[in-house]
C-alpha cells in the first residue's frame, strides 16, 4: 500500500492517498469459493445469452427492423457493463484484497456510470420507438428513419458519458486522505466520494440531483410513452390485436422496471449509514443478477427472437 509523503493539517496528521484498495468480500472468507463459482457462472451465461441475441439479430433478416437494432445495441453495451466491473470482483475473490491505482478506479468510474445512464437514456429511446410504432405505425418509416434512429442513438451514448464524466471529475477532483480501503468491489461513487479530504456534502448533492436528472426524467418519459401506448391499444377491437400490440412491449417492460428500480434503489435514496454489507449485496444485484435479466426476458418473452433462434439452430443443425 503506497502513499505520499505525510502532513500535517489542522493539528493532525493527514495522508495523501495514491493507491486504493478495493475491500469487496474480504469479510466472508469462507464463501469466496462459493461466491465465485456462482458469480463466474452467472457470468458466463450472461455473456453467452447477450452473444446470442447480438447473433441472432445480425444474422435473421425478420429481426433486421429497428426495434431489434436497437436491443443488439443494448446487448452490446449490457456486455460492455458487465466487463467493467465483473472480471475485476471475480479476481478480488481469489485474492485477500485488490490494490487499485487512482487512475484505475476513475477510468472503472466513468466506463460503468456513463454505461449505466446510457442504458437509462437507451431504454427511453426504446419506448420512444413502441411509441411510434404503435401510435403512429404509418408515419413509423418517416419519423424513425435511419439517420434519425442513428443520431438519437448516438446521443443517447454522448449524454450518457457526458454525465459520467462530470459526475467521475467532481469526485476526483480533490485529493484523497485519512484511509485507502474502498468498502467495495468496484469503485462506485458513494465509497470513494468518503474518502475525499474535503468536505463532500456539496458534491453529493450534485450528483445526486444528476441522478434524479437521468434515472427519474428517463423513467418518466417512459412511463409518457407507455401512458399514451396503454390508450392507443385499449382503442383496438379485437382482444388478439389488443394482445398482439402489447407484446412487443412485455419485454421492454419487464427490463426497464428492473434496471430502473435497480438504479432507484442504490443512487435515489439517503445514505445507508455505513451498512456496506447492505450496499454490497444491492450492488451485486446490479451489477451481476440485472444484465443476466436482458437476455433471459428478451429470449424467453419474446416470441419472433425465439422464432428466429429455433429457425437458424434448426438449419444449423440440418446443414
Amino acid at each position: 500500500i503506497s502513499f505520499q509523503a505525510p502532513e500535517e493539517q489542522q493539528g493532525n496528521r493527514t495522508w495523501l492517498v495514491t493507491e486504493f484498495v478495493l475491500v469487496g468480500f474480504s469479510n466472508l472468507p469462507d464463501l469466496r469459493t462459493i461466491l465465485f463459482t456462482l458469480f463466474f457462472v452467472t457470468y458466463i451465461i450472461t455473456l453467452s445469452g447477450n452473444a446470442t441475441i447480438i447473433t441472432i439479430i445480425h444474422v435473421d433478416r425478420t429481426l433486421h427492423t429497428l426495434m431489434y437494432r436497437f436491443l443488439a445495441v443494448l446487448s452490446l453495451s449490457e456486455t460492455c457493463y458487465t466487463l467493467v466491473t465483473i472480471p475485476n470482483m471475480l479476481a478480488h475473490l481469489l485474492m485477500e484484497s485488490q490494490a487499485i491505482s487512482i487512475a484505475g478506479c476513475q477510468a472503472q468510474m466513468f466506463f460503468f456510470l456513463g454505461l449505466g445512464c446510457s442504458h437509462c437514456f437507451l431504454l427511453t429511446l426504446m419506448g420512444y420507438d413502441r411509441y411510434v410504432a404503435i401510435c403512429h405505425p404509418l408515419r413509423y418509416s418517416t419519423i424513425m428513419r435511419p439517420t434519425i434512429s442513428f443520431c438519437l442513438g448516438a446521443l443517447v451514448f454522448c449524454s450518457g458519458f457526458s454525465v459520467a464524466l462530470i459526475e467521475t471529475t467532481m469526485i476526483f477532483s480533490s485529493p484523497f486522505c485519512h484511509s485507502n480501503r474502498v468498502e467495495h468491489f468496484f469503485c462506485d461513487i458513494a465509497p470513494v466520494l468518503k474518502l475525499s479530504c474535503t468536505e463532500s456534502a456539496s458534491k453529493a448533492l450534485v450528483i445526486f440531483f444528476l441522478s434524479i436528472l437521468v434515472v427519474l426524467v428517463s423513467f418518466l418519459l417512459i412511463l409518457f410513452s407507455y401512458a399514451f401506448i396503454v390508450a392507443t391499444i385499449l382503442r383496438i377491437p379485437s382482444a388478439a390485436g389488443r394482445h398482439k400490440a402489447f407484446s412487443t412491449c412485455t419485454a421492454h417492460l419487464t427490463v426497464v422496471i428492473v434496471h430502473f428500480g435497480c438504479a432507484a434503489i442504490i443512487y435515489l435514496r439517503p445514505e445507508s449509514g455505513g451498512n456496506h454489507d447492505q450496499d454490497r449485496l444491492v450492488a451485486v444485484f446490479y451489477t451481476v443478477v440485472t444484465p443476466l435479466m436482458n437476455p433471459v426476458v428478451y429470449t424467453l418473452r419474446n416470441k419472433e427472437v425465439r422464432v428466429a433462434l429455433r429457425r437458424n439452430l434448426a438449419r444449423s443443425c440440418g446443414s
